[in-house]
């Protein structure tokens, strides 16, 4: 057929060790009572017990000084790329890191700051040429937000795009990092990301995260970006919305992003923490069964630290406010669900795992249900979303099974007249027996 053939949409290539990999993002600031990469050198044995496999690491580098919003400043606020932050440690201490989290089979990905840089960046000095400029001939903040502290780098300059590459590089080679999650990814151009991945993966294979929900960044440059609409809807599910919001969004991902897409997903980060309010402020009820179609469901799962001992606190985001540390329920509800996420290959990520199939009840307005299955592996899940119980039939998709509770291991057989009682906000996953 020539050139009706279909062609490959994704044309790089994940690292195999995301296979089932998960994401746990670290604040370093807030992660430890010192607040430094040593102290959380120490969590490295229990995250890995968590089950978190991918560690990102908020940006690393000194912060700038000018227009520094509080006392300790943004850290997306970055002064020099090459450096790191003395609020954190030194270089060898993050190489330090680097090594233990290796030695564990993990991989760190730094936060990287491409768009723009701190107003006293000597790059400002250097090479003022390299600075977007407003209708007034002035450096300037990223248009239309309030972020005062920093002003955006000009990507039509060959310079920007060489420099900040070899940037790139550079921590791949000098602290043996494994990829970068890369803030507002969107408001740098493609085509540089396109030709940063190609130098990076002549490196070692990395891992790319753009803070951006937009396909055209899969093709060439990054693994994984953002689910936000998945958050927005998840969130008004959640809240007693409705699912509407979640068929589209799965719909539209099954058909706008092929299988090799990594999507994001998650109930909170340092963002949505800080300015609209903890996981429990914006999930209410529905929060345990949104965590749970976050890891079952197609997409690679985030913990933002904190999230495993219950935190309840909106961490502030220019001073130092650690997490107080405890055990608590959630931690334990992230670690069962890890735990089957890895074991099950139906539930692996991108096109490792299996689509999600959906599986119509009589109960389309509160009850999310649906199928994973590949020649191995098969997983049901149904999620009451409602403040109602729900005596929850099924009338379509292959549901049909025995099966084993993946909670309390309890034996069930689900045929064309079966019917599951599910409570206010509960959920069952079923995996096959």
């Amino acid at each position: 057929m020539g050139v009706y053939e279909p062609q490959p949409y994704i044309r790089i290539q994940h690292p195999e060790w995301t296979k089932n990999a998960t994401i746990y993002q670290i604040n370093t600031r807030q992660f430890t009572d010192a607040g430094t990469f040593r102290a959380a050198e120490a969590h490295l044995p229990r995250l890995k017990a968590l089950g978190s496999d991918i560690l990102w690491l908020m940006p690393v580098h000194e912060i700038g000084a000018a227009n520094r919003k509080g006392s300790l400043g943004s850290p997306y606020s970055v002064r020099d790329y090459y450096s790191v932050n003395p609020e954190f440690g030194t270089l060898e201490d993050l190489k330090h890191f680097v090594a233990a989290a290796h030695a564990q089979n993990m991989h760190v990905i730094l936060d990287w700051v491409a768009n723009h840089t701190a107003w006293d960046n000597p790059l400002v000095i250097e090479h003022p040429d390299w600075y977007a400029r407003d209708w007034k001939g002035d450096f300037h903040p990223t248009p239309w937000w309030d972020w005062q502290d920093i002003i955006d780098l000009d990507y039509t300059k060959p310079e920007v795009r060489r420099y900040m590459t070899e940037a790139l590089m550079y921590w791949v080679t000098e602290a043996d990092i494994d990829g970068f999650r890369c803030d507002v990814a969107g408001l740098v151009p493609t085509d540089f990301w396109n030709t940063a991945r190609k130098k990076l993966d002549a490196i070692k294979p990395v891992f790319m995260l753009a803070e951006w929900e937009q396909r055209d960044l899969h093709a060439e440059a990054f693994d994984m970006t953002y689910a936000w609409t998945w958050f927005d809807s998840a969130r008004a599910a959640a809240t007693g919305h409705g699912l509407t919001g979640l068929y589209i969004y799965y719909s539209s991902n099954e058909k706008a992003y092929p299988p090799d897409c990594l999507r994001m997903t998650f109930v909170t980060n340092h963002d949505k923490n800080a300015w609209d309010g903890t996981e429990f402020e914006q999930f209410g009820d529905g929060l345990e069964a949104a965590i749970v179609l976050s890891v079952i469901g197609e997409g690679l799962p985030l913990i933002y630290n904190g999230q495993e001992a219950g935190n309840t606190r909106r961490l502030a985001f220019f001073e130092r406010d650690p997490i107080c540390w405890q055990e608590h329920p959630m931690g334990e509800l992230y670690r069962r669900l890890f735990a089957l996420k890895k074991a099950n290959t139906a539930l692996w990520n991108g096109a490792w795992g299996a689509r999600m199939i959906h599986v119509p009840n009589n109960a389309p307005e509160s009850v999310f249900s649906f199928v994973r299955q590949n020649a191995d592996n098969k997983v049901f899940a149904a999620l009451n979303f409602s403040s109602v119980q729900h005596m929850v039939a099924f009338v379509d998709g292959p549901y049909q099974g025995t099966y084993s509770d993946a909670f309390n291991e309890e034996r069930v057989s689900l045929d064309g007249g079966s019917v599951l009682t599910l409570s206010p906000w509960d959920y069952r996953i079923l995996v096959k027996a």
